[in-house]
């Protein structure tokens, strides 16, 4: 298997229909990664709906929920405001391909399918805290642009603001829920929990 994203995608047409039929207000955008990257250098946490859905049990960043790793309490708001599960479970990085060996030990390794769980240099964890373990301990996902060139834009994009080359992935669904799939699935998950911003294809939605 040289890729995870072999299921299904969606047109802009069809996003487009779902959005309207579900009255939702929208903005119409050209470049959904730099977007995405201002929401979450504000703090902002959004469902990211992209391409083709990935195959297993990881969101791998075309059915995600993502969000600035920065602060410990980013992980809390999460768990508590989205996901609705424990405060201690933690939350994976997605880090660019590049930059991995630079905050985790991983002997300039790829690991793109998020696992395989590694150590934390310990002077990085400060900077990374909303995705690392109480054991600085990482569930960590390598993106590169072959692999992905629509996420890795987006963490190089983020990166660019903050300086750090890292997002916090976790999968786009609720507790006890699968991963959504469809349009419709995102715009249901996206407006049942505390969700600040949806970016599907290419509209964001805001509450």
């Amino acid at each position: 298997i040289t890729s995870p994203y072999l299921g299904p995608s969606y047109s802009n047409e069809e996003i487009f229909n779902e959005i309207k039929s579900n009255g939702c207000s929208y903005e119409k955008i050209d470049d959904p990664a730099k977007v995405a990257a201002n929401f979450l250098s504000d703090q902002k946490v959004i469902g990211w709906f992209q391409g083709r859905s990935e195959i297993g049990g990881r969101a791998l960043g075309h059915r995600s929920i993502l969000a600035d790793p920065r602060s410990a309490k980013m992980k809390l708001k999460i768990n508590k405001k989205v996901k609705y599960r424990e405060e201690f479970r933690p939350f994976a990085p997605a880090v660019t391909v590049e930059n991995a060996d630079k905050y985790f030990n991983i002997k300039n390794k790829q690991i793109p399918y998020m696992n395989i769980t590694v150590d934390t240099k310990k002077n990085k964890i400060k900077e990374i805290p909303a995705t690392v373990h109480v054991d600085g301990t990482a569930r960590i996902q390598t993106v590169s642009p072959t692999d992905d060139k629509k996420f890795y834009e987006l963490i190089k994009n983020f990166e660019k603001n903050v300086h750090v080359p890292v997002v916090l992935n976790t999968s786009f669904n609720l507790k006890g829920q699968p991963i959504v799939e469809t349009p419709r699935d995102a715009l249901m998950t996206f407006y049942g929990c505390g969700l600040d911003v949806l970016i599907i294809g290419n509209y964001y939605i805001k509450k």
